[in-house]
């Protein structure tokens, strides 16, 4: 850490705010700790234009703790679909349970209490408790670190443990006794909106006369990149089984790794593999249409996805099994949860492609 910010940091930050802050947001008009808890899971890797629907749609059909916990894991992950990172959800709905059982349906204010829930860390759990209950906890999301970094000039990748230590000591010694809820907003503001990424407006900035970074031209530096790593490219057969009404045949996917907890298309590594499913389980021999690759960036990795096409399948009783098999008509949706490609998949169908 090259040096240490005065003591008017949380001041001229939350004069910033008080003037230019976000305050109307959906999740803030109502600020009970089930509705910050919702959209700060949804915020993770999402932008706030895109979680506002989202948010709404979820507090909509599930209000509160009980409706969430007492909801079909389906119901949560088909209001999820489209928001990606599933695991957000499938961890909100087993959290929520959670709390029916083992604090009363209450959500819990005790830090560590929070932290202890799935899918909640240690910057999340202390945004929840600041936002809806004013406690003061300092808080670490990407944004938060983009700014402290910059600011006091530390280098190196945040995710390397030395350089994360020295933010959360930062982020501790700048948070507020009072109005944190205000302080942690703003600061989340702040690199929402001014610190960002690419092209910072520093001159809009209300912390930017003692910035390390805007002082010394180090705003494209800090903070530091993540090592770079060789992007891996997966491929995977999916079998589009369609029948004459237009219902397409859906597999849910395991509870964990890619589209966990998920409808998709039964997906294989290899053609063979697919052909032999198709063989045993759907009873249908006969030509076949072979689609061009869809493909889908995720975090870590790119995927391809081969479609295999048959249409005017007859349900065989093999896949009567209810659990594991569903017939989804696109005329007349469940709620279930989609992955994107899938959904994008299911819509060509639809177009009759």
């Amino acid at each position: 850490m090259s040096q240490k910010p005065d003591a008017s940091f949380a001041g001229n930050l939350l004069r910033w705010f008080d003037i230019h802050g976000r305050k109307d947001l959906p999740w803030q008009r109502t600020p009970a700790p089930y509705r910050v808890w919702v959209s700060e899971i949804m915020l993770q890797q999402t932008q706030v234009a895109t979680v506002i629907g989202y948010f709404d749609r979820f507090m909509e059909r599930l209000p509160d703790v009980a409706s969430l916990a007492a909801a079909p894991l389906d119901t949560a992950l088909h209001l999820w679909s489209g928001l990606g990172y599933y695991a957000r959800a499938r961890n909100l709905h087993k959290a929520a349970n959670e709390i029916m059982t083992r604090h009363a349906g209450v959500f819990p204010e005790v830090i560590e209490e929070v932290e202890a829930l799935p899918g909640i860390g240690r910057s999340t759990a202390a945004a929840i408790l600041s936002l809806s209950r004013g406690q003061r906890h300092a808080i670490l999301d990407g944004n938060v670190k983009r700014v402290l970094a910059r600011h006091a000039g530390i280098e190196g990748h945040p995710g390397i443990k030395s350089v994360e230590t020295q933010l959360w000591e930062l982020a501790r010694q700048l948070t507020p006794e009072d109005r944190s809820a205000a302080y942690t907003q703003a600061i989340m503001d702040l690199g929402a909106t001014l610190c960002v990424r690419s092209r910072p407006l520093c001159a809009a900035c209300p912390v930017g006369r003692d910035c390390v970074a805007r002082l010394r031209g180090l705003q494209d530096r800090l903070p530091g990149a993540r090592p770079r790593k060789a992007r891996p490219r997966k491929s995977a057969h999916v079998v589009i089984a369609v029948q004459s009404g237009g219902a397409v045949l859906l597999e849910r996917r395991p509870a964990s790794g890619i589209w966990g907890g998920l409808w998709s298309f039964p997906q294989f590594d290899a053609v063979p593999d697919a052909e032999a499913w198709i063989t045993c389980t759907l009873e249908v021999q006969g030509s076949r249409l072979e689609w061009p690759p869809l493909h889908h960036a995720f975090t870590h990795f790119d995927l391809s996805l081969y479609p295999l096409v048959l249409k005017y399948v007859t349900p065989a009783s093999q896949v009567a099994d209810t659990e594991r098999y569903c017939w989804y008509d696109p005329r007349t949706p469940v709620e279930v949860g989609l992955a994107a490609p899938v959904a994008e998949l299911i819509k060509a169908v639809t177009r009759g492609r």
